[in-house]
């Protein structure tokens, strides 16, 4: 799986740091921006032993990869702590942090808005027509109220913005709440100053309004966040809590699911979750697996089949033996490969990331700039200073630091909800700018569920040999005659020392000499095609060669989807190893004019390797082992996987289910996804533009640049979110 980051990677590291690393999670408190972001991921990557650092700033987690023997849970805390943040590892059942903090701005805010209004009702009696008939001993007590209801409030609902300030400031460092606790602690101290003058120029209504405003925004991001959160972070929520033992003596017993094992027996009535992944013993049901496939249809299991963690027995009760621990589950390692996606950097973030680099330094000098020009201009320090606080305030680069991740969080929601799995952090951004797509035929165009024809003409012995060796792979072709051994009452037993060739077979060697199970050319037998279906061989240590034909239906939408994506103006092709015959039906169902058979993994590669030598971007869209070369060739690559082959694909993104509709809805959201990024970084930009030169000369004020970062935030936010439910279209057209 190909993933970047936002830092360096590997330093000057021992090698076994990079072969066996060791990974922390951290829940970092105070994250509000891309410079907070960028500087939790310094300080962690400078703490030896740290092999590489990440941050997700949509659920504000650390991501450590650290060296086996350094780097402890202590050193990384401190680290944080030294420059400003409270962190602490992440522990499963956890509220999240965004839970905690929506409630708690939601309290300020109240309180924020309440002070606001009161002091503003007694601004009106000071301010209005009658302000010029006022004795100053009454505009005098109204200002003194105003301050009795503005201090408490300022002092309370300002705490978030002053504790994240003073945390950077006792760690010699800035973020964006130092310039907010500024502007708000100078207009209410100059306030207060003015009040005891007897002065005219009192502030508390602009000081609270600010907080005000200032909290409104920061409670809608973190809301908003919330709704874009990962994914990944939501998956895990759906696991079974408990599940039903049952003991050796034939008795129940509830237990939490993560003290399950792999070998204990555990029941599911109709109704439940399945708690881990298990291989059913007894009893038929359908089982509800859209959390994992997409597939809103049940799948109808029996004894034998594997059901995983997550899913539902909808129909019946099932007794099975579990397989994996909770943490081995599918669901786990589906979360897991999708937390890496969000986690890592694509090319638009990273450009998103050097810009926020050269834009801090920048809107620093730019408020020094401003206060030292209003000073020269003759205007006194207070509106030098009120200039130069809105310039910091309205400069904060939040809005270009969430751009594009905001878009990834909600770009993989969507995608996982459609049973596709974004392994890949820029591999959206690859899947737009394709304009040709290579097909795989066996478990891509079909189902990947071929069936032995004429198994009858197949005597015991020859079966039980081929499936001996069968059983020591994924291939489905060797499952298929596994499955016929089966239904056949054949005992299969593995052999040991099978050696797995991709594109060529299966090999094992003993005492008699070495047996091999593959094509004719791996078991060097002249090519004896059938006319139909496909086939591979046996071939003993005695010189026998036993032939085994296949048949693989076509996905049922096989012929809609390719005639969609070929009108839309993508080149299509067909890459086999297949035989001839075989691929030939195939592309002829399907109405795909260039097809090549009997290819082998570098065959296919080499393939490739033309189309882009002609300028084309090719989605390369094949079924795992045989393929991840190909796969890996591409620009881009898609792979339909077995639910059990999900974590070992070479592939992008996996996509589960019977049909092959999922290669549509993900070249649509792929391009939804960058129409989105782009129109982000035209807000942030858009924004900047309008509003720094306002401040500058002073015709922001910092209420209205508080007002105008805030929203700046949530525009960009929410226009990521427009991708989580908008209607991508029927038709691709010519995408672009």
């Amino acid at each position: 799986m190909a993933e970047t980051l936002s830092v360096t990677t590997l330093r000057d590291v021992p090698d076994d740091a990079v072969q066996n690393p060791r990974a922390l999670t951290l829940v970092v408190e105070g994250m509000h921006c891309g410079n907070c972001m960028r500087k939790v991921e310094r300080t962690l990557q400078a703490v030896p032993g740290v092999v590489a650092a990440r941050v997700n700033l949509s659920n504000g987690r650390a991501h450590v990869t650290a060296a086996p023997a350094g780097a402890d849970l202590d050193a990384l805390v401190e680290a944080l702590r030294g420059v400003g943040f409270k962190a602490y590892e992440l522990v499963e059942g956890t509220t999240p942090a965004h839970a905690t903090h929506d409630a708690e701005y939601l309290r300020r805010l109240g309180v924020a808005g309440f002070a606001a209004s009161n002091i503003m009702l007694m601004s009106v009696a000071v301010w209005a027509g009658i302000a010029s008939d006022m004795d100053a001993s009454l505009k005098t007590l109204f200002h003194w109220l105003s301050a009795m209801v503005a201090i408490p409030a300022v002092a309370y609902a300002g705490q978030p913005f002053f504790r994240s300030a003073a945390r950077a400031l006792r760690a010699r460092q800035l973020n964006m709440d130092v310039p907010i606790s500024l502007g708000v602690l100078l207009a209410t101290g100059m306030s207060l100053y003015q009040t005891t003058r007897g002065s005219d120029q009192v502030y508390f209504d602009a000081a609270v309004t600010l907080l005000f405003f200032l909290l409104i925004g920061r409670y809608l991001d973190t809301a908003m966040r919330s709704r874009a959160s990962s994914a990944a972070q939501n998956l895990l929520g759906l696991r079974a809590t408990s599940a039903t033992v049952v003991l050796p003596d034939g008795t129940t017993q509830r237990l939490p699911t993560r003290d399950v094992v792999p070998g204990m027996r555990i029941l599911v009535a109709a109704g439940e979750r399945i708690p881990v992944d298990a291989r059913i013993n007894r009893g038929i049901a359908e089982v509800d697996e859209s959390l994992i496939t997409g597939e809103s249809r049940p799948r109808r299991v029996a004894p034998g089949d594997l059901v995983y963690s997550g899913t539902i027995s909808v129909t019946g009760t099932l007794e099975t033996e579990a397989i994996a621990r909770e943490e081995n589950t599918l669901l786990a390692d589906i979360s897991r490969l999708m937390g890496a996606a969000e986690q890592a950097r694509g090319r638009y973030v990273r450009l998103a990331d050097r810009a926020s680099r050269l834009y801090a330094p920048a809107v620093h000098l730019l408020g020094l700039g401003t206060f030292i020009g209003w000073m020269l201009l003759g205007y006194g320090w207070e509106p030098a200073l009120t200039a130069a606080v809105a310039v910091l305030i309205i400069t904060c680069p939040c809005a270009l630091a969430l751009a594009v991740p905001a878009v990834q969080v909600v770009a993989s929601g969507r995608l996982f909800r459609n049973g596709i799995i974004l392994k890949a952090a820029d591999g959206l951004e690859r899947m737009a700018e394709i304009d040709a797509i290579v097909l795989d035929k066996t478990g891509t165009l079909t189902l990947g569920e071929p069936r032995l024809i004429d198994s009858t003409a197949i005597d015991d012995r020859t079966l039980a040999r081929a499936a001996s060796l069968a059983a020591s792979s994924r291939h489905p072709y060797s499952r298929a005659i596994v499955a016929a051994a089966k239904a056949r009452g054949i005992p299969v037993v593995a052999g040991g020392d099978v050696e797995e060739i991709a594109g060529a077979g299966l090999a094992h060697v003993d005492a008699s000499g070495e047996t091999r199970l593959g094509s004719a050319q791996f078991c060097e037998i002249a090519d004896t095609s059938p006319e139909s279906g496909s086939t591979i061989w046996l071939c003993t240590p005695d010189g026998r060669a036993t032939a085994f034909h296949f048949t693989d239906p076509l996905r049922a939408d096989a012929s809609e989807v390719v005639g969609r994506l070929r009108d839309a103006g993508f080149h299509m092709e067909i890459l086999s190893g297949d035989g001839r015959t075989a691929v030939a039906e195939a592309a002829q169902v399907v109405s795909i004019a260039n097809w090549q058979a009997g290819l082998k993994p570098a065959d296919k590669i080499v393939r490739i390797d033309q189309l882009k030598a002609e300028g084309r971007k090719v989605l390369m869209v094949g079924d795992g082992l045989n393929d991840a070369p190909a796969l890996a060739a591409g620009h881009a690559s898609l792979s339909p996987a077995s639910a059990a082959d999900i974590s070992q694909t070479a592939a992008d993104a996996v996509f589960q289910g019977e049909r092959l509709a999922p290669i549509i809805e993900a070249l649509l959201v792929a391009h939804g996804a960058r129409r989105r990024a782009l129109e982000n970084f035209g807000i942030a930009i858009g924004y900047n533009f309008i509003f720094v030169p306002l401040a500058v000369i002073g015709l922001a004020t910092p209420l209205i640049a508080a007002i105008a970062m805030s929203a700046s935030s949530i525009a960009v936010t929410a226009n990521a979110l427009r991708l989580s439910r908008q209607r991508l279209g029927k038709g691709l057209g010519r995408m672009s």
